[in-house]
């Protein structure tokens, strides 16, 4: 039976995990291979590649596309992509691996064996061209930038097998899903509409409001946390999943949601971020992904709409998934209500509007955030993590 969902990108999803019958074999292989270790961003797009969720890549990024990417934001096939997929090395050990030669790729942080790769090319790129076109800026006080200037100087581009998944899939038992599994959940619903919903923070009611929004308009909501690293200062993953779920417990209608997780590492990469988001998106079968204020943005490096207007900057048919986008949402005391920058004609001393550094000073002060502003519930466990700090 053909799916209703929106198709892969590219056409076809492409995991890169290798089966089970194969995989000891593999790996008894790959402890005889010369070894690369992978930074943290390395591996979390590794078991990205490995889960489908970057179909339609089937390994870090040979050069054509790299180049592609970065300066034209596509594929040297000329399919869409805004982000390099890569694996540095230095010079030195790049010139130990032949083209055509197989190495081993070890998680640098745990130490696991994750996969094996097979070196087609190995090429210099130009970190600061990369850091101007991908984030906008060459400042490495961006920590995205950061983590480019802090790469290797050699790319290696080829295939993968992938082996592990490292601690997600127990850790995050029953909530951490794949593309295939996420497409199952909505074809077993009758889902074909669905909006995404990217989150590396707790959700407060102007997120809630914007969901909501989301399932008046659609068959329901994926509300889709990352779990991969994030910058220091962002809430630790296991307290965000104690506020989805008392959230979702006590303010959603449960058959309109699904909450899963995923591995990757925060870029703060903005309005190219919020592309590769959709990119993977429509790989987990949704077909919208909500873009509010601020998406994926860090500091002032970006205006506050411009992950909005970067997909009105792409050919049309680039996506099969649709932006979904929605204004500044928040609390006013006037309309008595949640409201936005588009429904509400009020003025700011009206609209309850918290800097997150200031819900932070107040959480550690044992100070309760308004209830216009976070569900009690939620504000209750983090003020617990902050004043545990």
């Amino acid at each position: 039976m053909s799916s209703k969902l929106v198709p892969p990108h590219g056409g076809e999803l492409k995991p890169l995990m290798v089966a089970d019958n194969e995989r000891a074999e593999l790996m008894q292989k790959a402890q005889t291979l010369p070894a690369v270790r992978l930074t943290s961003r390395e591996t979390s797009d590794l078991i990205m590649l490995s889960m489908g969720a970057f179909s339609p890549l089937d390994g870090f990024m040979r050069q054509a596309d790299y180049v592609n990417v970065v300066k034209n934001m596509h594929l040297d096939n000329g399919l869409m992509w805004p982000i390099p997929i890569t694996v540095s090395v230095t010079k030195e050990q790049a010139d130990t691996i032949a083209e055509g030669s197989e190495v081993a790729l070890y998680d640098d942080e745990s130490g696991e064996l994750m996969g094996m790769m097979t070196v087609e090319e190995k090429y210099t790129y130009d970190k600061k061209e990369e850091a101007q076109h991908v984030f906008r800026t060459d400042d490495e006080a961006h920590p995205g930038v950061a983590k480019v200037y802090a790469q290797h100087d050699i790319l290696l581009g080829g295939p993968v097998k992938v082996f592990s998944e490292l601690h997600y899939p127990k850790e995050f038992a029953g909530y951490y899903a794949r593309p295939a599994e996420t497409r199952a959940i909505f074809e077993e619903k009758g889902w074909t509409r669905i909006a995404g919903f990217q989150t590396r923070n707790p959700i407060h009611r102007s997120h809630e409001y914007v969901t909501k929004i989301a399932m008046e308009v659609t068959d329901g909501v994926l509300i889709h946390p990352l779990v991969g690293k994030l910058k220091a200062g962002d809430i630790p993953a296991d307290v965000r999943m104690k506020c989805y779920e008392v959230l979702i417990d006590k303010y959603y209608v449960k058959e309109n949601v699904v909450l899963k997780v995923y591995p990757m590492e925060m870029r703060y990469g903005g309005p190219r971020e919020a592309l590769l988001h959709a990119i993977f998106r429509q790989n987990f079968g949704c077909s919208h992904l909500i873009i509010g204020r601020d998406h994926a943005g860090v500091g002032s490096y970006y205006g506050p709409f411009d992950a909005q207007k970067i997909f009105d900057e792409i050919p049309a048919d680039a996506l099969h998934i649709q932006p979904l986008n929605i204004d500044w949402t928040f609390y006013c005391h006037k309309c008595e209500g949640m409201a936005s920058m588009r429904t509400c004609p009020h003025g700011k001393e009206d609209r309850v509007l918290i800097s997150g550094t200031k819900v932070r000073e107040m959480l550690g002060n044992g100070e309760m955030p308004p209830q216009e502003f976070t569900r009690p519930e939620v504000g209750k466990i983090l003020m617990d993590y902050y004043q545990s700090l």
